[in-house]
């Protein structure tokens, strides 16, 4: 263990919540943003109506974690959040699935790069080389987490840098050639009432907002847990937000909705309808640069969720625990997990195959956020605590209830399969561990 006197932990080398909610930011700006104005071109610029209701929700769901923060800020991330508000067992259901939703989620990243770098080599619009290009992203992300979670963060807050320079550039572009009739045109392209429209559409949206719990899963990296997790949270989605707001209204601004629907990089699209070829490379360039540091901060979301398992004693010592830290062979079975996924799930498009990636990995999010809104109405007894567990159950419920059927099964499968593995699971003793941090 890593302290200083009896008491106090070691701080050095941890993260202060600037760097977290940098980090909280590049996890959630992503692929959905890069992708998604294509995905929803069905709803239209209506759906900037589910970006709202999301962000809201995202917002009530990062105050949440901050709360759990401030209650519990010994709490080891998403896992010991689960476990100290719900029981052994729902810790371990939050361990394997959320482990899951990291790994399955950093395919779809990873694809969303891939379909941007099909700019400039289109032969990766093929499913075996598209392929090929997904495990470079995995394997690179893998190498930066196995020189430690600092590396990985420093990698991904940078990355966002960079990232954002293709949305100052779609803004840009609208400030230019903002057409008030497209935007207004595009509202509803298959004639829908928002009542059906918004809905169907928060399942899709969300994908954006996953990452809001960052600085949760890596609460043993932050500096002072009890304040700094809530702070990089909401500040994470609040910078989220602004951005996918100000990227929604553009794109459907400039580029009509039938047409939006058949891009494949809807920014570098953009870009190019107005600044010609060369800003729309640059674009798509940058956008390729952002997935990595996405893909690289979920990497150690994953790796982190998987040693805490570990320590546990709900998955195997390769992982961590035994007051080893996080061995070397953490990364790399993570990173020979995702490259399973990437080969067995690949489809004729790369939109298919991340489809499915997306839709999955929302859903096992969302039940998680809803165990861990429980977890805070068990914490406390005071209303306005209680008030907001409820608000962040009912969206999450509600989130999920309206995702397509395609994606719910997969999860209710799951979850039985572990629900299965548990009979066996709960005969094991869980190793006695050092609390501290343990070299990354």
């Amino acid at each position: 263990m890593t302290t200083v006197g009896a008491t106090t932990p070691n701080t050095a080398g941890r993260l202060g919540w600037g760097v977290a909610g940098l980090l909280v930011a590049g996890n959630m700006i992503g692929s959905g943003l890069y992708l998604l104005p294509a995905t929803l071109a069905p709803f239209g610029s209506s759906s900037l109506i589910g970006w709202l209701v999301c962000g809201v929700g995202a917002l009530v769901l990062a105050l949440m974690f901050g709360a759990l923060g401030r209650f519990r800020p010994g709490a080891d991330g998403l896992i010991d959040q689960a476990e100290q508000g719900l029981g052994r067992f729902a810790g371990y259901l939050a361990a394997l699935a959320y482990w899951m939703a990291c790994l399955a989620g950093n395919v779809a990243v990873a694809i969303a790069g891939t379909g941007y770098l099909a700019f400039f080599f289109p032969v990766l619009e093929q499913p075996w080389p598209a392929a090929m290009a997904n495990l470079g992203f995995i394997w690179v992300a893998t190498l930066a987490y196995i020189f430690g979670a600092r590396s990985a963060a420093r990698l991904g807050a940078a990355a966002l840098i960079v990232g954002l320079l293709p949305i100052l550039i779609a803004v840009a572009a609208a400030g230019v050639a903002f057409r008030p009739q497209t935007f207004a045109a595009s509202w509803s392209p298959e004639g829908l009432s928002l009542a059906q429209s918004v809905p169907p559409s928060l399942a899709i949206i969300f994908w954006a907002f996953l990452g809001l719990e960052s600085a949760a899963v890596l609460s043993r990296q932050v500096r002072d847990p009890a304040r700094d997790v809530g702070r990089a949270t909401v500040a994470g989605v609040g910078l989220a937000l602004v951005v996918y707001i100000a990227a929604c209204v553009a794109v459907f601004g400039v580029i009509p909705a039938e047409r939006l629907a058949l891009s494949t990089s809807p920014y570098a699209d953009l870009a190019a309808r107005v600044f010609g070829a060369s800003i729309a490379g640059l674009v798509a360039a940058c956008a390729v640069i952002k997935v990595l540091g996405t893909v690289t901060g979920w990497t150690m979301m994953g790796g982190e969720t998987a040693r805490r398992a570990a320590e546990k004693g709900w998955a195997p010592r390769w992982f961590g625990g035994g007051g080893r830290g996080r061995p070397l062979s953490n990364p790399l079975i993570n990173g020979g997990v995702m490259t399973v996924l990437a080969l067995i799930s690949v489809q004729p498009t790369l939109g298919e195959q991340f489809g499915v990636l997306v839709g999955v990995t929302s859903v096992l999010c969302l039940t998680l956020y809803a165990l861990c809104a429980v977890g805070l109405w068990k914490a406390s007894t005071e209303v306005r605590w209680r008030l907001l567990a409820l608000a962040g159950l009912v969206f999450s419920v509600a989130a999920v209830v309206a995702a397509s059927t395609g994606y719910v099964w997969p999860t209710l499968g799951f979850f039985t399969l572990c629900a299965l593995a548990w009979l066996w699971v709960r005969r094991q003793a869980p190793p006695a561990v050092d609390p501290g941090p343990g070299p990354l």
